[in-house]
């Protein structure tokens, strides 16, 4: 298996149905109380991009993509049409708008994470796919030049040049894809029924460790 840096057909990915899932088991007790442990420490998405296909063209695009990736075999990039901006409301990425840590005057890489929530508890998402020429990245308020950093479109980690002085503040704003993969080896294919009543089956899933 491997991972492919090709992004889904974003005109059928932006038709898709999706979000985030989290794994919580829950243990009610004789007395009616609950025990609740939440298994997985980040959320994992799952999708259906079979709300997308709305013509035959749009499912041969989705036959070609299917077919090289061999099925689940290889994972792939997905632009979430709601949740792709470090923007709160999804807005243009600005340099101020998460929060990567702060400097102390040695450390110069900062993984890019998103956060989610107010002050209670808020999530912390890390983010493995940015769209690289998208970061923009500031320390102190200051927003550095683009050779000043570098960032891997891989892991997610921006390199700063030099590091940043203790106590100062590193943000950064940037656009940022999914890696997932088809969650079936296999298309069911009705080729009459590529109208809005009939929806093909496309379920996609997020892969966590790539």
């Amino acid at each position: 298996m491997g991972f492919h840096p090709v992004r889904f057909p974003l005109d059928i990915a932006l038709g898709a149905r999706g979000g985030p899932q989290r794994l919580t088991d829950v243990v009610t007790l004789g007395s009616g109380h609950e025990e609740r442990n939440s298994r997985w420490a980040h959320s994992r998405r799952r999708y259906n991009a079979g709300y997308g296909v709305k013509s035959r063209v749009d499912m041969l695009a989705v036959l070609a993509f299917f077919e090289e990736r061999r099925g689940r075999f290889h994972s792939f990039l997905w632009r979430d049409g709601l949740d792709f901006s470090s923007h709160p409301l999804g807005g243009e990425p600005g340099p101020g708008d998460q929060l990567l840590g702060t400097g102390d005057g040695t450390n110069r890489d900062f993984p890019l994470t998103k956060r989610y929530g107010a002050g209670f508890d808020p999530y912390l998402r890390p983010i493995t796919k940015p769209v690289a020429a998208s970061v923009v990245v500031a320390v102190d308020g200051v927003t550095l030049a683009p050779g000043a950093f570098t960032v891997d479109a891989l892991s997610g980690i921006v390199t700063l040049d030099e590091p940043p002085g203790v106590g100062a503040a590193v943000t950064a704003g940037f656009l940022f894809d999914v890696p997932v993969r088809f969650d079936t080896d296999r298309l069911d294919i009705e080729l009459s029924g590529f109208d809005a009543a009939v929806v093909p089956d496309i379920p996609l899933v997020e892969v966590l460790d790539q």
